[in-house]
């Protein structure tokens, strides 16, 4: 192996050691949130709603319920990895180590990546155990949650280097990043929503994730998928090319 392969495979480690340190905290506290989702909205309001698309509306809501697992923890994940490291200056041995910018960039981004990723898979597991979770586009799935994992992986490292407190991170998800993907069709259809509110939907990037999901699921999408993939190639791409512009300078990294 490379010495840079060791260095990133080192740094990676790292940040997969911290959170799994704090399982309950990092894994299960979200898995548990997500097995709530799924059973309240099954049976709570699953009789009632019938069906959305031509499916059981527990078996709709279920691939947005996936994605935003995967989305919010690799966000929070990096946002308060990179943080922290700044308040103990650990961050400071990192920038003047061997390992290049590129390297702590990507493996901050794969710590989270990863942590979203366990979580996603279990939720997974758990889903089909309770439901019949069809998957219509397997490309269409492992591509779209591949890349909405990266994309907030990169958004997590970005508020994580802006920041200067917890509260810049609690506000970013919080006020933020959560009701987009309340408001971005996770648990509705943006098609029953009455005009302006219909329109207003599209404006939602995360709508067009939580749509690309769906369709690799259960094979039914609001969005143009081919053009919402682009989109979303470019997007995480121009993320990353931002972060380590930021990574290179030392951005709100350096003392």
């Amino acid at each position: 192996m490379s010495p840079t392969m060791i260095r990133l495979s080192a740094l990676t480690r790292r940040e997969v050691s911290r959170f799994m340190k704090i399982k309950g905290q990092t894994i299960g506290a979200p898995l548990l949130e997500t097995f709530l989702y799924i059973t309240v909205f099954g049976a709570a309001l699953g009789s009632r709603v019938g069906e959305l698309d031509g499916f059981d509306y527990v078996v709709f809501v279920t691939p947005g319920l996936i994605m935003m697992s995967w989305a919010i923890n690799s966000f929070s994940n990096n946002s308060s990895s990179i943080l922290q490291q700044k308040f103990q200056r650990a961050i400071d041995d990192q920038l003047s180590s061997p390992s290049s910018p590129l390297q702590l960039l990507l493996a901050f981004s794969l710590g989270g990546f990863l942590r979203g990723l366990i979580i996603s898979v279990v939720t997974f597991i758990v889903a089909t155990l309770l439901i019949d979770l069809p998957v219509n586009h397997v490309l269409v799935l492992v591509s779209s949650l591949l890349l909405v994992g990266f994309f907030f992986s990169q958004l997590g490292v970005l508020v994580g280097i802006r920041a200067e407190q917890f509260d810049d991170v609690s506000f970013a998800q919080t006020f933020i990043l959560t009701p987009l993907i309340f408001l971005g069709g996770v648990f509705y259809s943006a098609s029953l929503l009455p005009e302006p509110f219909q329109t207003i939907t599209h404006f939602n990037p995360v709508f067009y994730m939580i749509n690309l999901v769906r369709y690799g699921f259960l094979g039914v999408s609001d969005v143009n998928v081919a053009l919402s993939l682009l989109a979303l190639v470019v997007a995480t791409g121009a993320l990353f090319a931002l972060n380590h512009r930021l990574f290179r300078k030392g951005y709100r990294l350096r003392a």
